[in-house]
């Protein structure tokens, strides 16, 4: 924290690439983002003006090159510690009202808006950054997974992933196939299709650290028309699998700000019950229990209720919810973290995910919203 006469300016936090930095000067409230890509800089400030058509987003006063990026000065919103956020709103432990209010805010606000400006759109002209690029050679699916292989959970299951298709999987009672390279094949095949994506003008990353309390939207490099399938993806896998539980294990100077966050990391991370291989059926066994807190579950509730069916009763009347998600949902599993690089039980957890997305059963309603305590079929 530096103080000067008529200047405050707060300490910088980091996401991602990015930093944040509060200043007051001289009775204006700033938040300064640096970013070092020029090119994300310069969709930042498009998508921010896009943005500001139809969502409330706070001004952004000025932007200027500085050293090694730009730097962007952004009105700031009210905030403090444990407060600003929608992320703020779920660190309880049970639903607000004030809550209830936000998503009926929310989610009116996002079906209004994509039902208004909805349009089938070539995949050349979508914001491309969190699933397109991230299937393109030397995206992040290369960058995290080509050339290499690695255990399902070292000391837990031994089985290099690139092995798995050998075996079957009885995940929580049910049976399920993973075929490593496929599924990697698949998702970059069909991050490379050409036929139009209805899509609609968004924020792109709608996670509960990019949405304030009270209702305005933050960061704006993937914001514009954005695939719905994918959009509605990011927000269903943040909020109940990221937000609470991977990103704050992760990135946890990220909620520096919002440390409640970390009281409720328990309520929302799994628990493995069962680990084992049976080399005699060539099969893997794993149990684990999910868990999602009850404000994290009304708001996957709501978003679902509210907006997701309603949407998609206006534009794929009649068709599977569960295929138009399922690579959207693969690739926030896959390319997000590198699972790599996770702790074995964490990277066991969303490799069953994965098979469990990957499944022809895959029912998004139940995905997203888990029993509290599944237990295996007889």
């Amino acid at each position: 924290m530096i103080t000067k006469p008529g200047i405050r300016i707060g300490p910088v936090r980091r996401f991602t690439h990015n930093r944040l930095c509060s200043v007051d000067f001289f009775g204006r409230s700033l938040l300064l983002k640096y970013t070092r890509n020029p090119a994300e800089a310069g969709q930042e400030i498009r998508g921010h003006a896009r943005l500001a058509q139809h969502y409330r987003v706070p001004t952004l006063h000025g932007h200027l090159r500085v050293p090694g990026g730009r730097l962007l000065a952004y009105e700031r919103l009210p905030d403090g510690r444990d407060q600003g956020l929608l992320l703020d709103l779920l660190n309880t432990d049970e639903p607000s009202n004030d809550l209830h209010d936000y998503l009926d805010q929310l989610t009116t606000a996002y079906r209004d808006v994509i039902l208004e400006t909805a349009w089938p759109t070539a995949p050349t002209h979508l914001v491309r950054k969190l699933y397109w690029d991230r299937a393109a050679p030397g995206g992040r699916l290369d960058t995290y997974y080509a050339g290499t292989d690695f255990s399902v959970a070292d000391g837990v299951i031994d089985i290099p992933v690139s092995r798995l298709a050998t075996y079957t999987l009885q995940i929580n009672g049910r049976w399920h196939h993973l075929d490593w390279g496929a599924i990697l094949r698949w998702l970059r095949a069909h991050f490379t299709r050409a036929e139009p994506e209805w899509a609609a003008l968004t924020q792109g990353d709608p996670t509960d650290v990019n949405l304030a309390h009270p209702l305005a939207w933050l960061d704006y490099d993937t914001a514009g028309m954005n695939s719905i399938p994918g959009e509605f993806a990011n927000f269903l896998w943040y909020t109940a699998v990221l937000g609470g539980w991977l990103a704050p294990t992760y990135n946890p100077a990220a909620f520096a700000d919002h440390p409640a966050t970390f009281d409720h990391i328990r309520a929302n991370a799994p628990s493995v019950r069962r680990a084992e291989v049976d080399q005699t059926t060539s099969a893997v066994h794993i149990d684990y229990t999910s868990r999602l807190s009850t404000p994290r579950r009304a708001a996957v509730t709501a978003y679902w209720d509210q907006l997701v069916q309603p949407v998609a009763d206006r534009l794929w009347s009649g068709a599977n919810l569960a295929n138009l998600l399922r690579p959207y949902v693969v690739m926030r599993i896959l390319g997000v973290y590198s699972l790599a690089d996770l702790a074995p039980q964490d990277r066991l957890v969303l490799l069953a995910r994965l098979a469990e997305a990957m499944s022809p059963t895959f029912d998004p309603t139940t995905y997203f919203l888990p029993l509290e305590s599944p237990c295996p079929a007889a």
